[in-house]
């Protein structure tokens, strides 16, 4: 069992500063944007545990390929003041337990999930191979949800 690399929706880009970012790429890469998000993201992270971080994103509209920037706070995974640029690529998945666990047993670590392992991560992980790409497995389940979002309705 491997994961469908056709099945990547996204690139996640690290930026400090989510407003300029979008001004600045929007019209050089002739993208629209999606109704940027700011949320309170609970998520699980090795070593930590559950917390709750602040998070402020948003993706490329329309139907190709995406790009999701984010701003998150100093220190967290989605830091973009000391490291901006590609952070990770996001893929659907119809079983994130299932993949998650499948890369865990083939020697990847898990960075990132929704929830605690022992609750079924929930509807994404980031998992990275030894060899540093970070891919977001995501439950394909919320795609309807975004795709209107892409499309220029809220995310749900």
């Amino acid at each position: 069992m491997g994961i469908d690399y056709g099945r990547c929706y996204h690139q996640g880009v690290r930026v400090p500063d989510l407003d300029a970012a979008m001004a600045e790429l929007g019209p050089a890469l002739g993208v629209e944007w999606c109704t940027p998000q700011e949320r309170e993201q609970t998520v699980w992270l090795p070593g930590t545990g559950t917390t709750t971080l602040p998070l402020r994103f948003t993706y490329s509209a329309g139907e190709a390929q995406h790009i999701e920037l984010l701003e998150g706070p100093p220190g967290s995974i989605w830091d973009g003041r000391e490291h901006p640029g590609i952070h990770h690529v996001g893929l659907w998945s119809d079983d994130v337990r299932g993949e998650t666990e499948h890369l865990l047993a083939a020697g990847w670590t898990l960075q990132l999930a929704q929830q605690a392992p022992e609750d079924g991560y929930g509807v994404f992980t980031y998992v990275q191979p030894p060899s540093g790409l970070l891919v977001e497995l995501v439950w394909s389940a919320v795609e309807p949800m975004f795709s209107r979002w892409f499309a220029g309705g809220e995310l749900g």
